[in-house]
């Protein structure tokens, strides 16, 4: 749902810069390690000091390829810029990053609802070092002073830019956790946009339906996806604002400030001739050969759309609610237990959800093993264990491990016998019959208010399901 007033159209590209998992940087041998002890991992090549020679990393390159053949860019022979400007952060006053000619381009990515974003390209750079503002707001005004740490100074990154074919913030959330999961499945990156691993600009302009693109303003180093669909929607709202009240929108880079939920100016936004691009006297042209390519993409496992599908015709027909359970399970790589859980005949939409609620959220599950899991779900499946009870069950696998059987005779989830749970629940009718007779006139929603009851009764021990076909049978 669009959060603009009517008559208005969001034009949205993004750019989004993910360093690359290399266990040394893109042009010297100093170590790729966040949260080392500020300028550590340095040396003359990443602080650019006279008469050091940049060396290309070859691993930095075969990630740069991988990320390329999963957004379907076309892979061509490239070169290195220097991208020259003054900021403390880049001690060398230029940035070695790829102009005219990329190494990937012309690609596209699809997106869960059928829509596709346009790559334009996907570049090799370095980056730059980190500024901290101490004092005041933590910015550069109003601070006592700042500090740099060089560490990141030349750690590789690709910078992948897409076409101007998003429409709305939500548009824009979904291709980022899209491309986020592409990056993580190449092993290109390890997508912890926390740390800054992966970060966002976003490119937001709006216009009438069908006019011209209007101008646009870019906002830097998003780092949340919350914080990206919540900076679009504040900058395209500011600029139609700005239009209608006579003004005129200027190019110009902004920061976003997640407290106060609103952009603010940075600086008048540089065009590339600002940056006096040139190519790196130091650097060869690169030009990956077709058998490296060949060997890149055969090494490369499936990427997030096709692990959904497959997950998907597990489910035969599934439900919208199964598939927002899908993406996420698939997210966060747990898909394994619910192929398990379908290779051993057993419930598939159970396993699913169990995985995507009960398993999510876990730091760690080095103790759940597959053939636990499916047997907590064939339990369940059965009627052996109720849904609150294997979702108990599961929660002591995860901390303890063991064997769901046990695990449910210790916490004493006996089944209960037919006879039993029929006695129950023509107990609890006879003293609710008021309530009974509405449930047989019609009103299905009595039937959650008998199940808490029976659940209440036997302690838990009771199925869902079971108690749910007697009601059905006693109408």
């Amino acid at each position: 749902m669009s959060v603009l007033p009517e008559g208005w159209e969001m034009v949205v590209g993004l750019e989004v810069h993910t360093e690359l998992l290399t266990k040394s940087k893109l042009f010297c041998g100093c170590e790729n390690h966040f949260g080392s002890e500020p300028n550590t991992n340095v040396c003359p090549i990443c602080l650019g000091l006279p008469g050091s020679l940049p060396v290309l990393n070859e691993h930095a390159v075969e990630l740069a390829m991988r990320i390329g053949m999963a957004l379907h860019c076309t892979i061509a022979p490239s070169t290195f810029h220097r991208k020259n400007y003054f900021y403390p952060d880049q001690s060398k006053d230029y940035q070695i990053s790829q102009y005219d000619l990329p190494i990937n381009s012309d690609g596209y990515l699809d997106l869960p609802d059928g829509s596709r974003v346009r790559i334009e390209r996907a570049h090799m750079e370095e980056d730059t070092g980190k500024t901290t503002h101490l004092g005041g707001s933590g910015r550069l005004a109003g601070a006592d002073r700042s500090l740099v740490d060089y560490n990141r100074c030349g750690v590789p990154l690709v910078e992948i830019v897409s076409a101007p074919d998003i429409r709305s913030s939500a548009q824009a959330r979904a291709y980022a956790a899209e491309l986020r999961g592409i990056l993580i499945a190449t092993g290109a990156s390890d997508g912890r946009m926390e740390e800054g691993s992966m970060r966002i600009d976003a490119n937001v302009s709006v216009r009438r339906p069908g006019a011209p693109f209007g101008t646009r303003c870019e906002i830097k180093n998003l780092n949340s996806l919350r914080s990206l669909q919540r900076a679009i929607d504040h900058e395209a709202l500011r600029q139609i604002e700005l239009i209608e009240d006579g003004g005129t929108v200027r190019q110009e880079t902004r920061h976003w400030d997640e407290d106060m939920g609103e952009t603010s100016t940075l600086r008048v936004k540089e065009d590339a001739e600002d940056y006096r691009y040139f190519r790196d006297p130091d650097l060869v042209d690169l030009a990956p050969s077709e058998e490296w390519q060949a060997d890149v993409r055969t090494a490369m496992g499936p990427m997030p759309a096709e692990r959904r599908q497959a997950l998907e015709a597990r489910l035969g027909s599934p439900t919208d609610a199964q598939r927002d359970a899908v993406i996420v399970v698939i997210d966060l790589g747990l898909e394994r237990y619910v192929h398990a859980a379908a290779d051993a005949a057993t419930d598939v939409a159970i396993a699913l959800s169990r995985v995507a609620n009960e398993l999510a959220g876990e730091p760690s599950l080095d103790k759940l093993t597959l053939e636990s899991f499916v047997a907590t779900v064939a339990m369940e499946q059965s009627g052996a264990l109720s849904a609150t009870q294997a979702k108990a069950v599961l929660g002591e696998l995860i901390t303890n491990g063991g064997d769901p059987a046990s695990v449910a005779a210790a916490k004493g989830y006996e089944q209960l016998s037919s006879d039993s749970l029929e006695a129950t629940i023509d107990a609890l009718i006879a003293a609710n019959p008021d309530e009974w007779g509405r449930y047989r006139d019609g009103d299905d929603k009595l039937a959650g208010f008998f199940t808490g009851l029976v659940m209440k009764a036997t302690a838990g021990k009771a199925n869902g399901k079971a108690v749910v076909a007697v009601l059905q049978s006693r109408r």
